[in-house]
């Protein structure tokens, strides 16, 4: 994490980015396990933003798209972009909580202002590579990367700002196990970086993350997290509306934090999909937390 010692947590309660409820919760969940207190415990000034407002009044099906309520996700994306805008330029560092992972558009959106070549960890199972040809749903919350390279409805695309927000060669995504066969497509035709379970397993946790580091740190001048709770395996963090058995573990995902602290290149971060109706005793929360802790320089000793 870079050295500033400000965070700003923005609270995006959205979950119309998908269809199963209850993620809209994943922020006030974040809160009861503890975030604010943790980071102050490591000498942070915190600012607390509260959430950004989630329009409902567009929340229906267009009929001239499969892409499920796009006109409130475009609105909370705008409404977020401007607020991640804002607490940059105010010289804290932004600290997004989920809600579903479509929340990602208007964080990348606003966070490119501030850097010409911004780097992206997307820790995921799935890829989020999706549009509205390629998706099997028309779920929102499966496109955020598309559309943060510039590929998908203009509507998204355009969101505070020209597409394309990243550049393809600026993103590597870790703990990929779910890939539609469009995201296949897209992935080679880009030249996207992707650490699959296959690498995860064969060359570990260590080296994967030091080779994310080493191909990202010459040609970014910062780098976003993008954490999905469902990047981990589903035994550790249960309360996710996707689940996919078999990913990475808690050990390793504390593991990769502390790496990417001690990088000194991560300049925001955003943890999406914590869905407490889903979980078990605020468990995946509790998760989320202990790994924000770790990214922002927790340690045992």
């Amino acid at each position: 994490m870079t050295k500033q010692k400000k965070v700003s947590i923005i609270g995006v309660p959205m979950d119309l980015g998908q269809l199963r409820r209850g993620v809209d919760m994943g922020p006030s969940a974040i809160r009861y396990a503890g975030i604010t207190e943790r980071l102050e415990a490591l000498q942070y000034e915190v600012e607390d933003c509260g959430d950004i407002e989630i329009s409902r009044n567009h929340a229906v099906h267009s009929e001239d798209t499969n892409l499920k309520n796009l006109k409130a996700v475009v609105e909370a994306n705008t409404r977020l972009a401007k607020k991640v805008d804002e607490v940059i330029q105010s010289g804290s560092i932004p600290l997004v909580l989920g809600g579903d992972h479509s929340i990602a558009i208007g964080t990348l959106a606003g966070t490119t202002r501030h850097y010409k070549n911004l780097g992206v960890i997307w820790y995921d199972a799935h890829g989020d590579l999706n549009t509205a040809e390629t998706s099997p749903s028309g779920n929102i919350h499966g496109m955020p990367l598309a559309v943060s390279i510039g590929v998908g409805h203009e509507e998204l695309t355009g969101i505070y700002g020209d597409a394309p927000k990243v550049k393809p060669e600026h993103i590597v995504i870790i703990g990929a196990r779910s890939l539609d066969e469009g995201e296949k497509v897209l992935i080679k035709e880009k030249g996207i970086k992707v650490y699959t379970m296959h690498e995860v397993d064969r060359l570990g946790m260590t080296k994967v993350i030091e080779e994310a580091i080493e191909y990202l740190k010459e040609k970014t001048d910062g780098v976003h997290l993008s954490l999905d709770l469902d990047g981990l395996d589903p035994n550790d963090a249960p309360g996710v509306g996707t689940p996919v058995n078999g990913g990475i573990s808690y050990r390793e995902s504390h593991l990769a934090m502390e790496m990417l602290e001690e990088s000194g290149l991560i300049t925001s971060a955003e943890f999406v999909e914590v869905n407490p109706i889903l979980d078990e005793k605020n468990k995946t929360a509790s998760v989320a937390v202990a790994l924000m802790g770790s990214l922002f320089g927790d340690k045992l000793l």
